[in-house]
């Protein structure tokens, strides 16, 4: 029977279990949600389905399922929405998650390299991520995240897939401690942002990436020199939590001062409706209710439209 505890544990991960008693009384605190019965009866509905054509391409998930498990296994899904980072697809049932976050995926993993890697992601959400890492060659992952229905979804994909190398953890970086643990590749993407002091987040990354490895950066950003940050009155593209928004020089400066070396943008995308929008797997308002309906080129308050770079930046090897 699936449980939300399955993001958290793993026989092949030796290290796991030290870090999940280090943190179990967050672990705790966040497990006394309002909405976890509901969605752990959820994952106790999902039917046992072989993992014989598990893949971790573009649609993560299953390429075939018994047609008497699909019915059950769509409802099951269904009490786990809304579902944000994704697509999911197990036969015909393609779980449209608001973010086409193989968009994003499409635009990094060629130009990074996970290969043997152990890597630690920042705000990995359903963990959409974490599975295309391993996809791209990394050993083991781990995600951190505090919401307690991005673990249900993770717990319920991690077991579809038969339990591949990653797990997931329901805390902040500022709760996170790995002990003497590293990581040869740390990502933070869709996080600084959201931090009231970005400094000290790139600080607290770099704390758990080994000498010589490596942090994959993203962030929303405006144009500008390294002089020009953004820092909005009030709420950016409806949402209420952003704080900084630095040009990619001024991004790179930043990295620079806190010590990482060989920094490089990977990409600068603008985001579109194409990657991010309302579906029937997430059915709130979403990005095209964020733009100015008369000019697209700016927010609904009259700001840059949201355009999101990518940043490579390494520590040195000592």
């Amino acid at each position: 029977m699936i449980s939300i505890n399955d993001a958290w544990t793993h026989p092949d991960l030796p290290w796991l279990s030290d870090l999940v008693a280090q943190h179990q009384s967050i672990i705790d605190r966040r497990l006394s949600h309002g909405d976890l019965k509901r969605w752990s009866e959820a994952l106790q509905s999902i039917p046992k389905i072989s993992t014989d054509s598990a893949t971790l391409g573009r649609a993560v998930g299953l390429d075939r399922i018994p047609d008497d498990s699909e019915q059950q296994l769509e409802h099951a899904l269904r009490g786990l929405m809304p579902w944000r980072k994704g697509p999911f697809k197990f036969g015909s049932i393609e779980v449209d998650t608001e973010w086409r976050s193989d968009l994003k995926w499409d635009r990094l993993h060629t130009k990074i390299n996970l290969a043997h890697h152990r890597v630690l992601d920042v705000g990995s959400g359903s963990g959409y991520h974490l599975w295309r890492m391993l996809e791209a060659g990394a050993l083991e992952v781990l995600g951190i995240d505090p919401s307690v229905l991005f673990h249900c979804q993770f717990s319920a994909i991690k077991s579809l897939l038969g339990h591949p190398k990653a797990a997931s953890l329901p805390v902040t970086l500022e709760e996170f401690d790995a002990g003497i643990l590293d990581f040869d590749t740390v990502f933070s993407m869709g996080v600084l942002y959201h931090r009231k002091d970005p400094i000290n987040h790139l600080e607290q990354l770099k704390r758990w990436i080994k000498p010589g490895g490596q942090l994959i950066l993203e962030t929303l950003v405006v144009d500008g020199d390294e002089t020009t940050c953004l820092v909005p009155p009030d709420r950016y593209a409806r949402m209420n939590n952003v704080w900084f928004l630095p040009s990619v020089a001024a991004l790179s400066r930043w990295l620079q001062r806190v010590g990482f070396v060989s920094i490089e943008c990977l990409d600068v995308s603008v985001t579109t409706t194409e990657e991010q929008r309302k579906t029937d797997w997430m059915q709130f308002e979403s990005f095209e209710h964020a733009i100015d309906p008369n000019n697209n080129a700016l927010t609904i308050e009259g700001l840059q439209r949201p355009t999101r770079a990518a940043l490579r930046a390494e520590l040195p090897q000592t």
